[in-house]
């Protein structure tokens, strides 16, 4: 009875509740955009980042934070990545060398990092620089001399398709080795910075270079299926990597800078939708009191004949209630259409980013596309109805707390 009296309470004034309802769905409408364009920005710069080498989770040997040497070496990498893959909730591993070194043509040289892997265990989901081919191939083999570079790289060192490229490192001892690669394939990531001083060589030629042995890597590059279960799979991974003298990583270590940034603009995005929340439940709050106050006579009628303070303050809580379901509703309805096609197709912003811009050395999407995770996706329902309903709360405590007689009195 009282779900019903408060239904048709609201429809007596049906241009007053359709705006009140479109302002929960105005709500509803900028949470999204927030949050979709956030959860998916975030997505993809730490996805991309992974897939530059080091992995949403990362195994190196203890102390080569503190001194990234490639004397620093995890010792049975090989077998390691093998433990890991079978692991519930990790996609892909892989061991890597990762190292500085000095390049040089018979034209110039340049210092720059080189990245040794297998590419029998790469792919292009898991390695940016697979994606970002544009000229010859990836090297099949771990014992080749096939070198990739960027396009930078290769135009600064007057490189081309067959070339030769000398490549310079310190190696396991201190002592400086120089080995001969022959450039099969030039990559293009965006970044300047990366593809004018970055390669790729086979892992097998720089283990042998560096003096390791048949399985040791610098680190073992962890592709986990949600980035955001990082710090759940840590603990998994350590255990999976049974033996002292390792350290395991998540994202946030290996790539402080874009961490500072994602926790800096999250907290800037919470922080603008707190504000609107507040404009919009503003609003709300206005609308329910102007209703309060216009239905003095009323409330005060049925004070009079016997109903409770507490009564009437549910029923107009259940009124805000039955707003915040019906803005919900609607915001579902205008913001469905929206989002899929954010999704999908997304909105090229390309006009205002620079080209090559990059954060932390992730190249910068232009195109803003949304993505809501479903805890996402529930708590904007959950908050925006919150909020409804705490609007409502000063309008039903004034509404309950007035006396019968002064409010029959004549307005």
């Amino acid at each position: 009875m009282t779900l019903r009296m408060t239904w048709r309470n609201l429809w007596r004034r049906k241009r007053r509740t359709l705006i009140t309802a479109a302002t929960v769905a105005g709500g509803v409408f900028v949470a999204v955009t927030f949050t979709g364009s956030g959860d998916y920005a975030y997505t993809n710069m730490i996805n991309t980042s992974a897939a530059m080498g080091y992995g949403q989770v990362t195994v190196e040997a203890g102390g080569y934070r503190d001194s990234p040497t490639l004397a620093h070496r995890v010792a049975g990498a090989e077998r390691a990545a093998a433990r890991l893959r079978r692991l519930d909730g990790v996609a892909h591993a892989a061991p890597r060398i990762q190292g500085h070194a000095m390049f040089a043509s018979a034209a110039k040289s340049v210092g720059g990092m080189f990245m040794a892997l297998d590419p029998r265990q790469e792919s292009p989901e898991f390695n940016l620089f697979l994606r970002a081919l544009t000229e010859g191939e990836m090297f099949t083999g771990t014992d080749g001399r096939g070198v990739v570079v960027g396009e930078k790289m290769a135009q600064t060192l007057n490189l081309r398709l067959g070339k030769k490229l000398v490549y310079t490192t310190t190696a396991a001892h201190g002592e400086l080795v120089s080995e001969v690669g022959r450039v099969v394939g030039m990559f293009k990531t965006g970044v300047d910075e990366i593809d004018g001083s970055f390669a790729l060589i086979p892992i097998g030629m720089m283990r042998a270079a560096l003096h390791y042995e048949p399985e040791d890597a610098t680190l073992v590059a962890v592709y986990i299926r949600d980035y955001r279960d990082a710090e759940a799979m840590r603990g998994r991974v350590a255990a999976g990597v049974p033996g002292g003298g390792r350290a395991v990583y998540t994202w946030r270590d290996t790539q402080p800078e874009m961490a500072s940034l994602i926790a800096v603009d999250s907290g800037m995005n919470y922080l603008s939708q707190i504000l609107v929340g507040l404009l919009i439940s503003a609003g709300i709050l206005n609308t329910m009191f102007m209703s309060v106050i216009e239905r003095r006579r009323e409330f005060g009628v049925m004070l009079a004949v016997g109903l409770s303070p507490a009564r009437l303050f549910g029923m107009i809580l259940l009124e805000a209630a039955w707003i915040g379901l019906l803005g919900l509703l609607l915001g579902v309805i205008v913001t469905t259409p929206v989002y899929m096609y954010m999704a999908e197709t997304g909105l090229d912003l390309s006009v205002f980013v620079e080209p090559g811009a990059d954060v932390g050395g992730v190249l910068v999407d232009p195109v803003m596309k949304f993505r809501l995770f479903p805890e996402s996706a529930a708590g904007i329902m959950l908050g925006v109805f919150a909020m409804t309903l705490l609007a409502g709360i000063y309008p039903a405590w004034r509404a309950a707390r007035a006396r019968p007689v002064e409010s029959l009195q004549t307005l």
